[in-house]
């Protein structure tokens, strides 16, 4: 099916970080960036072009400006009452150092910048003075200092990345020994580590280092009591929620005993009535282990619901519904049962070649039961491709009784090109090879939205001492069970390139629930990076966009109207970089027509970010992870 009609609505301070008495790196101090920026331009000694298309967005993966302390934004137009709240938003701050020996350090990959974490506070007007506006805040905070300094010092990246181009002279004694170094600790300076790409808000289970006063806790921040930073690895960052500094890390060991591996999805999934949070923790070797587990949302308490023998594979996110969490395998496998991880010191180039035609890259669907212990009660097998974001997954009727379709939505690829365009080289509008990347790689780098079907998954008879008949292989420890075989999954319709999202956000009230609408950014070839927002209707296959030349948009955010009956009854927050000024804002858009209704300016760029969390104002317990 082919969608039709679309429609359009239309400097930094960063100084030598000290030492404190014991050694470790203040807090307090900044690495200094300014003057800096001139320098690095001075001594970069490459060409820019003309933006592709008359499009700057090299600002959006440049931007290194902090705000420590909260300033007030300057807001025109109307923002509603009800998207009063906190909004973070999480991703790259800067991507290049000047060394003591006088060279510059670059971080080769976008998905490598230092981490920094934005945070607007939305205060709703007061309701006494009918001339009130809403008004908006806005504090920012690089979570990297320790690691900027090392490298400041030494001119070289010490950890694990995920694309970081290595020194192709590095010796093999120095690659064996980084194969035996050790697992990952949580003990080291929380500065240190660059873990950066979603974030979530009172998560459980996780216990918080940084004690909130009752005076915090009721503050602009009202209810949020921890704040955690997370990427595709086992461990978390805590910052705290209000300055934004680094507290700690966490290892999901901490949880549970037998989450030892190091790989997780960045996109946890949480139930948005219980607060029931669902992920996976990988463990790579020649039988690579996935366990998915569940963190209670009421107790803390995690248990492992399933463990699954497939494929190591590199896995950004999973799906929910009202029964079932689903772990799709697609086609991202770790090369030599994950090794190379090690031998790479990163992801990207540890992942093996994708290609449609390989029956060993087929995807595999694994539905395991969320609140009996009856572990996978079903498995599929689809075509092979890669995805960054699952959307949503909802429960449907089935032909058979007792039986349930599984419904289930995101964004494919039909190779790994798409990663491989987050270098910097390739999508900064003013670098030659982005042009270069841009007119070779152009379709095959960008995504179909697609939906998918499991048909005919058993509901009668799960239960904690009946596990479904399909099973056939079992063992001792509780929750483990695999199908076979597999079953055939089922792909409904395709958007086409030009209509599909990334950065994918749904009405949060329909999380687990069948939903009609999707935003995310448009990525129609205008330019190296995103061109505009879009509302995806599921039913009529139609597309409402938001768009402006030279305008950079980031993920779009859904704030429910509390009042609402429609499900696009709401607005939409993102952070747009104006590319022609060189400055960013608050993008407040309507979510029925995608009109702007209003937006709060800054007087500097923002960086582009990965994702992003509302917190309403109120007394909710918990965020909703997706």
């Amino acid at each position: 099916m082919s969608p039709s009609n679309s429609r359009r609505a239309s400097v930094n301070r960063y100084t030598p970080l000290e030492e404190d008495d014991g050694g470790q790196t203040s807090g307090d101090v900044l690495v200094d960036i300014d003057g800096l920026a001139d320098g690095l331009i001075e001594a970069r000694g490459f060409g820019r072009v003309r933006p592709y298309n008359d499009w700057p967005n090299d600002l959006g993966f440049d931007a290194v400006h902090e705000e420590r302390i909260p300033v007030e934004l300057c807001v025109t137009g109307y923002i509603p009452a009800y998207a009063a709240g906190t909004l973070y938003r999480t991703g790259p701050g800067g991507r290049e150092i000047m060394t003591e020996k006088g060279t510059i350090w670059n971080a080769s990959h976008w998905f490598d910048g230092f981490t920094q974490v934005h945070r607007f506070q939305i205060l709703e007007p007061d309701p006494t003075d009918c001339l009130a506006a809403t008004r908006v805040f806005y504090n920012s905070r690089r979570g990297t200092d320790g690691m900027i300094e090392e490298i400041r010092r030494t001119g070289k990246l010490s950890g694990f990345s995920f694309g970081q181009k290595r020194d192709p002279c590095e010796s093999y004694f120095r690659k064996i020994m980084t194969m035996f170094q050790g697992k990952p600790t949580d003990t080291v300076p929380p500065d240190t580590r660059n873990t950066g790409v979603t974030l979530s808000i009172n998560p459980p289970g996780f216990p918080s280092r940084k004690q909130i006063s009752e005076k915090e806790a009721q503050g602009h921040t009202s209810g949020i009591r921890s704040l955690w930073n997370k990427t595709d690895s086992a461990m978390l960052k805590e910052i705290d929620p209000n300055t934004l500094e680094p507290v700690g890390l966490a290892l999901q060991r901490r949880l549970h005993p037998d989450l030892q591996g190091a790989f997780s999805a960045a996109h946890a999934k949480s139930d948005p009535f219980t607060g029931d949070l669902f992920n996976y923790n990988l463990q790579l070797g020649k039988n690579a282990v996935y366990r998915i587990f569940r963190i209670s949302g009421s107790t803390g308490k995690t248990d492992v619901i399933a463990t699954i023998n497939a494929p190591g594979a590199y896995l950004h996110s999973l799906f929910l519904t009202e029964n079932f969490v689903v772990l799709c395998v697609w086609g991202s496998h770790y090369a030599s049962y994950g090794l190379k991880v090690m031998w790479e010191r990163n992801i990207l180039d540890a992942i093996a070649d994708l290609d449609p035609r390989d029956p060993k890259k087929r995807s595999k669907w694994f539905v395991v039961d969320r609140h009996h212990d009856s572990g996978v009660v079903a498995a599929f097998e689809g075509d092979s491709f890669f995805c960054f974001h699952t959307i949503n997954a909802y429960e449907a009727m089935s032909k058979e009784d007792g039986k349930v379709d599984i419904i289930l939505d995101l964004t494919v690829y039909e190779n790994m090109d798409v990663i491989k365009r987050f270098y910097y080289e390739n999508v900064r509008s003013s670098s030659p090879g982005a042009h270069s990347f841009f007119s070779e790689k152009r379709d095959t780098a960008r995504g179909n939205l697609n939906r998918w079907r499991l048909p005919g998954v058993d509901i009668s008879g799960l239960s904690r001492t009946n596990i479904a008949a399909n099973h056939v292989r079992t063992n001792s420890h509780p929750g483990v069970s695999i199908p076979e075989p597999f079953s055939k999954a089922i792909l409904e319709w395709v958007a086409p390139k030009d209509k599909t999202i990334e950065l994918p956000s749904i009405n949060p009230k329909f999380i687990t629930r069948a939903h009609r609408y999707i935003y995310g950014v448009a990525d129609r070839g205008f330019t190296t990076f995103v061109d505009g927002l879009h509302k995806y209707d599921t039913e009529t296959h139609d597309v409402l966009t938001w768009e402006s030349h030279g305008q950079n948009p980031g993920e779009p955010i859904f704030v429910p109207n509390p009042g609402g009956q429609g499900e696009d009854d709401g607005v939409l927050l993102s952070v747009v970089l104006d590319g022609h000024t060189g400055k960013s804002y608050l993008l407040v858009l309507s979510a029925k027509d995608m009109l702007e209704m209003g937006r709060a300016e800054m007087d500097f760029a923002v960086g582009f970010g990965f994702h992003g969390t509302h917190f309403p104002a109120g007394a909710q317990k918990h965020s909703i992870h997706y």
